[in-house]
């Protein structure tokens, strides 16, 4: 009896400890509860910060654990911020409601581009994944009669969150809000690259020949996962477009691209930890920098980028944590 049930509880131990939280999990979320209390006027500012964690998170399910390189990620963040903003404008404004519209929207732009640029590699993916997102900046520039073009999106608000929590100035139920939807994309993150399909994307990241000669569809499996990461990245557009009532063609922006990428590579890739990291230290030190010199803060962000490609190659929570948090 004791033999028999022996591998059934190692297989149950090793799977508990998969999805176990550490400290560094735990750590972004009491920051957040904390922080609260004393941040004042920076209430703003650690919102942006959740909203970018979330894009971030992303991100990272494609590039960090897939290995897919990508620079049009903001094309899944914009359709989100359209999809959120032209759903607030014309059908509800609920909150809840337009972040499921969002995440639609991140979802139906990686499900009809995913099978076209997946099938791509190297510097060809890569400008496939950016001509997605120029191709959709263009088409949002146009169709002003629905996005507003240059002009933006705007006129919009959400209504009070579950009814009894309005959107007001000062941020408060903007801020819990940002901190319960990264929750659950945190949480959501966590039990798919723990699970066997999230191991599978791992090996395809490391082997792709092997995978697929053990019978793996592997172009199947990364645009599925292209897919969750549209979704997520979806909501994260939508989120910043409810907080701030604003959507700008900026949204599908190469430098949006660029940014949150840099934010990976600050954090680390291929570490949910790393994405709460990178985008934490990408935003305030670009607020600071900003207010000290707002022509020349890209200099100090330049600096801080070389100094951790030198010096912490895999990122910075690779400090933090040498065996990364999965």
């Amino acid at each position: 009896m004791s033999k028999d049930s022996s591998p059934q509880q190692s297989n149950f131990v090793t799977n508990f400890s998969r999805h176990r939280l550490s400290w560094l999990d735990v750590l972004p979320f009491a920051l957040i509860a904390g922080l609260f209390f004393v941040a004042g006027s920076y209430l703003p500012l650690i919102t942006q910060i959740m909203i970018m964690s979330v894009f971030a998170l992303s991100l990272d399910l494609i590039l960090g654990y897939a290995g897919v390189e990508t620079l049009g990620h903001a094309a899944l963040f914009g359709a989100g911020a359209y999809g959120a903003g032209i759903f607030a404008l014309r059908a509800s404004p609920d909150p809840m409601l337009g972040l499921v519209v969002a995440g639609l929207a991140g979802t139906t732009v990686a499900a009809i581009t995913g099978p076209v640029v997946l099938r791509a590699r190297g510097i060809t993916l890569v400008m496939l994944t950016l001509a997605v997102a120029t191709m959709l900046l263009e088409l949002a520039n146009s169709v002003q009669w629905l996005t507003g073009g240059a002009d933006g999106l705007y006129g919009f608000q959400p209504s009070p969150l579950f009814g009894k929590f309005p959107f007001e100035l000062d941020g408060r139920t903007a801020y819990w809000y940002a901190a319960m939807v990264l929750l659950i994309v945190f949480v959501v993150c966590k039990v798919v690259v723990n699970s066997p399909f999230g191991l599978t994307i791992r090996g395809i990241r490391e082997n792709r020949v092997r995978m697929r000669l053990l019978g793996v569809p592997v172009l199947r499996r990364l645009v599925t996962m292209y897919i969750i990461s549209g979704f997520l990245a979806g909501v994260a557009g939508g989120l910043s477009a409810q907080i701030t009532q604003l959507v700008a063609l900026d949204s599908f922006s190469f430098v949006l691209s660029g940014n949150v990428l840099i934010m990976l590579v600050l954090g680390g890739a291929g570490s949910l930890n790393g994405a709460f990291l990178g985008a934490a230290l990408f935003v305030a030190v670009s607020d600071r920098a900003a207010a000290v010199s707002p022509f020349h803060w890209l200099f100090a962000l330049g600096i801080g980028l070389i100094l951790v490609v030198r010096y912490a190659p895999s990122g910075l929570v690779r400090l933090l944590a040498p065996h990364g948090s999965r």
